[in-house]
């Protein structure tokens, strides 16, 4: 007789937590993101001109509220749907694989930003790289449309891989006798396949990302090593500039990698180890790293902040003014 391995099992009182702070993650994110969005999305709509870097953010912040919405469907399939024998169920492989597409595209997207920098900061003295950057500097739109062509390939791919995938398990399942252990492990092996083909999709983006991001740093190096033999002691905005895009780039690079780590370390926790709280850490970590990124670029990006200052005065000015109201007795009453 096939014993079966039950997913262990959690309190209502730890899910019901989870399901709190996931849709408290979800609302800062749909906020920070959504804000940089409906910014720039304002300026498109006036028919004012908006910069290669703003045109990246508002495709990168595009991305960002679709991921939160499927991190959102992943909390509620993990506190609500999941069922003990079958914990990789075909909706929540499905969230995942889309989640694995969706990242894939702001990983696209933040090496479009990478080389954006490195174009418009990075001081070249060879020709060939001289010319690479003027050409990658007047050609942020049309990489941007190939990003969205590569990853529209790519999620034809990999939901093909995928769902190949789950019609091989089905025709195996009836073939086997519905063996129970066989097919959970037949669905396992497919699922795994197509997370590994999705996460291999990423490495030519990535690795692009680290040049771009190396070369920024050792820019910034030189520029630092000229600024102490010439030892000005005024403002300096190409240092201010390297530091804001490192700032950008780099914090980009550790909550992406935090966030794989907690998608890859979550697989055997489910399947493996059937620890389920330990999913929810992950899920929570996930869901935490595009938002603290949104943070920090709007925290270094002019447009953005002044936009956040003109909606902080406004607030003030809102409060004060009912506040007058309710405090002067002798101003009349509108009605």
């Amino acid at each position: 007789m096939v014993t079966l391995t039950h997913i262990g099992s959690v309190p209502s009182e730890v899910m019901n937590a989870f399901l709190f702070f996931s849709v408290l993650e979800f609302a800062v994110g749909i906020l920070v993101n959504a804000f940089i969005f409906l910014v720039n999305f304002r300026d498109l709509v006036r028919r004012q001109p908006l910069s290669h870097c703003d045109l990246v953010l508002m495709s990168l912040s595009l991305t960002r509220l679709v991921l939160h919405g499927l991190l959102l469907l992943k909390a509620i399939q993990l506190t609500h749907f999941q069922r003990l024998r079958d914990p990789l169920s075909f909706s929540y492989q499905t969230i995942i694989i889309l989640w694995m597409i969706v990242n894939q595209a702001g990983l696209w997207l933040a090496t479009c930003l990478s080389l954006l920098y490195c174009s418009k900061i990075v001081r070249f003295s060879h020709a060939f790289l001289l010319h690479a950057a003027n050409w990658i500097s007047r050609k942020i739109p049309q990489m941007l449309l190939s990003v969205v062509v590569l990853s529209c390939v790519c999620t034809l791919l990999c939901l093909w891989d995928f769902f190949s995938g789950s019609h091989f398990s089905a025709v195996t399942r009836l073939l086997t006798n519905n063996s129970t252990e066989l097919n959970l492990n037949i669905a396992k092996l497919s699922f795994f396949h197509s997370f590994l083909f999705c996460g291999l999709a990423s490495i030519p983006s990535f690795l692009l990302f680290l040049v771009s991001s190396g070369v920024l740093v050792f820019s910034l190096g030189r520029h630092v090593r000229m600024m102490r033999a010439k030892t000005r002691g005024s403002r300096d905005p190409s240092l201010e500039a390297h530091t804001r895009a490192l700032r950008s780039l780099v914090s980009f690079f550790c909550l992406y990698v935090l966030s794989l780590c907690a998608a890859l370390f979550s697989m055997p926790l489910l399947t493996l180890w059937h620890s389920k709280a330990g999913v929810m850490v992950c899920v929570g970590i996930m869901a935490a790293c595009p938002s603290g990124h949104a943070v920090i670029l709007i925290s270094g990006n002019a447009k953005l902040r002044r936009a956040v200052d003109t909606i902080l005065l406004w607030a003030q000015s809102s409060l004060r003014v009912r506040v007058d109201h309710k405090t002067d007795p002798r101003m009349p009453g509108l009605c």
